[in-house]
């Protein structure tokens, strides 16, 4: 089974307000495990301007560093190969698959050529599992951002004080297992082990002891044979006399 852990960073929380996307991050899990199978870029928003304090506290992205990294129209191949209709694992699916359809329909007018050559022109929500809803459900209440149940499940949160897409998209992967109902492959392979170990004692043999020595009929001599009778005597009860 494969699914595809995906993040993004973005300029602004509107993405139908001309917030843009600046990096999108997604690794590859086989059966709940990484493969260590990776996407990640850099965007260039082409922004005018800054970007947006708000949005630079929480990626520490500044346009300047952007300004020489590939537009959404120049990865967005590679990306949709990447994810080749896996299952995706997001932490608040609305929000990332909001900005990733209407960058996508931006191409429509800007560059229809790659519009065109595109398998699907949306990420439909049918083929998307959101974190944040499963941990609503299970611990309703409770903060359920990505460092509280990092916090909670005990899982090392990678970051230095800023988000970053792939580093989320590993943290998310952890936590996407804990939600799940905990590290299941390694239960299997317990379960494969014990089974194992337990062909292994039946198809085991029980040879008969044979001592290399045989004992000797007196082993003990008179005195001690003497010593042992008036230690027994002494008791009240026993089971040799």
């Amino acid at each position: 089974m494969r699914e595809v852990v995906l993040d993004t960073e973005t300029t602004g929380l509107q993405a139908d307000k001309g917030d843009r996307i600046v990096e999108i991050g997604a690794l590859e899990l086989i059966n709940h495990i990484p493969t260590g199978n990776t996407f990640h870029s850099y965007l260039n928003p082409m922004l005018e301007g800054e970007m947006p304090d708000q949005s630079f506290n929480v990626h520490g992205l500044s346009t300047g560093f952007l300004s020489d990294k590939p537009l959404f129209s120049e990865i967005i191949e590679s990306f949709i190969k990447f994810l080749n209709g896996s299952k995706l694992i997001i932490h608040n699916a609305k929000f990332d698959i909001g900005f990733i359809n209407q960058e996508i329909q931006r191409l429509e007018n800007s560059n229809i050529d790659v519009y065109k050559r595109l398998p699907f022109k949306e990420l439909k929500n049918e083929y998307v599992i959101d974190t944040l809803e499963i941990a609503k459900k299970l611990y309703p209440g409770k903060s359920v951002s990505l460092d509280s149940l990092c916090i909670k499940f005990g899982i090392n949160n990678k970051r230095k004080g800023s988000h970053g897409a792939l580093i989320d998209s590993e943290i998310l992967s952890e936590i996407y297992l804990e939600l799940v109902g905990g590290k299941q492959p390694d239960f299997q392979f317990s379960k494969l082990n014990n089974e194992a170990e337990g062909n292994y004692s039946k198809n085991l043999v029980r040879k008969p002891f044979i001592r290399k020595l045989p004992l000797i009929d007196n082993r003990l001599s008179h005195r001690e044979k003497q010593i042992h009778a008036r230690f027994i005597s002494g008791m009240k009860k026993n089971l040799w006399y």
